[in-house]
C-alpha cells in the first residue's frame, strides 16, 4: 500500500455525515469507501450498504465472506483511510460469554448434531425400505 504521507485520512464526524443516497460512505478495517455509484449494483441489495452508511461496516463486510473479486472491487472504492487518533470510537466491541459462544463452532454443531442427523437418516430408511436386521 502507499506510504502514509500520500494517504488521505478522514475524521469519524466526516465519515458519519456521508450516508445519504448522494454521498454514501463506509469504513472497512479502517479504510474509507466511497460506495455511492455502488449502491445500485451491490448483489445484496443497496439496502445492505445504507445500513451501514455513515460507520464501520467491517463485521458485516466480513461475516458474508466476500469474494476476492468483490474484496478488489472493493479497493477501487477506497478513498482513504480513518484518522488513527478515531480509530479507537469504533474498536471492537467488547466480548462477552454469549458473544464468545454465538460466534465460535461448537462440538454439537460440528460433530454430534451432523451424527445424529445420519444415525436418524439410516433409522428412517431401514424402516422404509423394510430392512429389519
Amino acid at each position: 500500500m502507499e506510504d502514509t504521507e500520500s494517504v488521505k485520512f478522514f475524521r469519524l464526524s466526516q465519515i458519519e455525515e456521508q450516508n445519504s443516497f448522494k454521498s454514501t460512505w463506509i469504513i472497512i478495517n479502517n479504510s474509507v469507501y466511497d460506495v455511492t455509484k455502488f449502491l445500485e449494483e451491490h448483489p445484496g441489495g443497496e439496502e445492505v450498504l445504507r445500513e451501514q452508511a455513515g460507520g464501520d461496516a467491517t463485521e458485516s463486510f466480513e461475516d458474508v465472506g466476500h469474494s476476492n473479486d468483490a474484496r478488489e472491487m472493493a479497493r477501487g472504492m477506497m478513498i482513504g483511510e480513518l484518522h488513527p487518533d478515531d480509530r479507537h470510537k469504533i474498536s471492537a466491541k467488547e466480548e462477552s460469554y454469549v458473544t464468545t459462544l454465538k460466534d465460535e463452532p461448537s462440538w454439537f454443531s460440528n460433530l454430534l448434531l451432523p451424527a445424529l442427523i445420519a444415525a436418524v437418516v439410516t433409522l428412517l430408511y431401514r424402516i422404509v425400505s423394510g430392512d429389519s436386521e
